[in-house]
């Protein structure tokens, strides 16, 4: 239904201030905005066709009005900002962090949801919390989670009919939903909803709702569940009289915003100035769907409400373009609000700030070259050739391969280089050294087995990054034993492949015959080049590998 349909009550709505809502026929939100008046606002867009493709295809898919009112344009502009974060509309710019401030996700579209470390806020109706400052408070939080609630960490597809729990209800950091003797979908989901008060910072109500279980099993005599309650009790009352104190922004404190939009989407610098020189850079981006159509001014809006709605407030911000009056208006009674004292927003024409808005720009247009220029383009079309070949749900931007290597069957040493969007991250890479293997006798399988077990055991421990693709050098022996050691740490379901070296064909555990891809593709010399990266990191610890042997013989 387009939005010509919905005239009559456009034609009704309020001359006051509030937020409008567009809905589809599926009744999921696809915009939110605020206005002035919104009887003048919305109408606008019964005439807004023609000015964009963008605005046009938004037009043809309105199916529903809603709107809120308020009692100040302010009010709105903060409703308006809580809204994007929940609901997530996919008409609204949606700027993402360049991946310095992880969120913690709760998969709450899977039947048994769990705590994930995120690098970016999707639209895919899981529950998100978050940025978290520094990144590795996120970990730490994740695996509260664990501890307190028993989340559970593995990627099983979980019927209850598992034989007996794993390793994380033995060390009790999961309540086992896998073994539905244990706990059931019931008790799970009491778990998640505890969880999820806990992420949102609502500790009185987690509180309150603990101090009645820790009774209620108390009066029931299960005191070792009144224990488990109570040391709970105790470490969010702990978590939370210790709540990090976020730094007061100083009178000449002031933050620059560079923007470069272009047509594969665009690219916010944040140059923050404190104490008379820059501190912090943050890379916001919009690609694909996000991807903006009405130039600066609208990714500049978009950018202030979501960069500040977690963040302390400077005195100044300064902008590469000037907003209408009514925008400046609204935005500056926003932030100042949220500082608590007077918020300026200035375009400067001259001197060191304008030295800093136009450095802040030049670094956006060098990001946005290396995000969407031809390299990267190339390395995206070769990993969505990728995954198309494989059958993945998603492009694989994160993988990692593993190589074995043995010296004259005297030892085996083992590496993990990891590949995240096209591009090598040497400082991640890690090398191992065989701890089972029998010097006369060096096995490739039980190394790989070793190897990749002591890798994801300890991404467990962490919280991951978890990859979307593993690549073992090797045939269907060292895949099996790669898959072997996911299933004894319940990641079954994480997608791995090897590479056969004299044929280059890629082993799957699905199917039978080995994939063969054109010699033209772009994606088989990205899995090479992974490959013999993960080759070459090998070699050189395996040179080394027999004179620490001989030494320590």
């Amino acid at each position: 239904m387009p939005i010509r349909d919905l005239k009559d009550q456009i034609g009704r709505l309020p001359a006051q201030p509030g937020v409008y809502l567009y809905s589809n026929a599926a009744g999921e939100t696809i915009y939110v905005g605020r206005a002035t008046l919104l009887r003048d606002r919305v109408r606008s867009y019964l005439g807004a066709y023609g000015s964009s493709p963008k605005t046009d295809a938004l037009l043809d898919e309105i199916a529903e009005l809603e709107v809120v009112v308020t009692d100040s344009v302010v009010e709105a502009l903060a409703l308006e900002n809580n809204l994007i974060k929940q609901r997530v509309p996919r008409y609204n710019i949606l700027l993402r962090d360049d991946k310095n401030y992880p969120y913690l996700q709760v998969t709450t579209t899977e039947t048994f949801p769990r705590v994930l470390v995120a690098r970016r806020v999707a639209r895919d109706g899981n529950f998100y919390a978050g940025p978290f400052l520094p990144a590795s408070f996120a970990r730490k939080t994740m695996s509260l989670t664990h501890r307190l609630f028993g989340m559970r960490s593995c990627n099983e597809v979980i019927t209850g009919k598992r034989g007996r729990p794993c390793l994380e209800y033995d060390i009790k950091r999961c309540i086992a939903p896998c073994v539905d003797t244990l706990c059931s979908e019931e008790e799970y989901g009491r778990a998640v909803a505890r969880t999820r008060l806990f992420l949102e910072g609502r500790n009185d109500e987690l509180l309150a709702e603990l101090r009645t279980r820790m009774q209620n099993a108390s009066d029931s005599l299960q005191n070792e569940q009144a224990a488990q309650f109570r040391d709970s009790i105790r470490t969010v009352e702990a978590l939370r009289d210790r709540r990090q104190k976020m730094a007061t922004a100083r009178l000449g404190d002031r933050d620059a915003f560079g923007v470069k939009v272009g047509p594969e989407g665009a690219i916010v610098q944040v140059f923050q100035m404190r104490g008379g020189r820059v501190v912090e850079r943050i890379e916001l981006a919009a690609s694909g769907e996000d991807a903006p159509r009405d130039g600066e001014a609208e990714v500049v809006r978009a950018a202030l409400q979501q960069f500040y709605a977690d963040r302390a407030v400077p005195p100044e911000i300064h902008l590469p373009v000037a907003l209408d009056r009514e925008e400046d208006a609204a935005l500056a009674g926003w932030l100042e609000r949220r500082a608590g004292r007077r918020v300026r927003l200035h375009v400067p024409r001259r001197g060191d700030a304008r030295g800093l808005l136009e450095l802040a720009a030049r670094n956006a247009g060098l990001a946005y070259e290396a995000r969407y220029g031809e390299e990267a383009q190339a390395h995206g079309a070769a990993l969505d050739e990728l995954r198309a070949a494989l059958g993945l749900p998603a492009r694989p931007r994160r993988v990692e391969c593993f190589d074995i290597s043995t010296i004259q069957g005297a030892e085996s040493v083992a590496s993990m280089v990891v590949c995240e969007d096209g591009a090598m991250r040497r400082s991640e890479y890690r090398k191992y050294r065989i701890r089972n293997a029998a010097p006369a006798h060096p096995d490739d399988f039980a190394a790989m087995e070793e190897v990749v077990l002591r890798r994801y055991r300890r991404l467990l421990e962490q919280g991951g990054p978890f990859p979307d693709l593993v690549i073992v050098d090797g045939g269907k022996g060292q895949l099996s034993a790669a898959y072997k050691a996911f299933e004894q740490l319940g990641l079954a379901n994480l997608a791995a492949i090897g590479i056969a070296k004299r044929e280059e064909l890629l082993v799957t555990r699905d199917r039978p015959d080995p994939i063969a891809l054109p010699r033209r593709s772009g994606a088989l010399p990205l899995v090479q080049r992974i490959r013999d990266e993960a080759h070459r990191v090998a070699v050189p610890s395996r040179r080394r590998a027999p004179a620490r042997g001989g030494r320590r013989a």
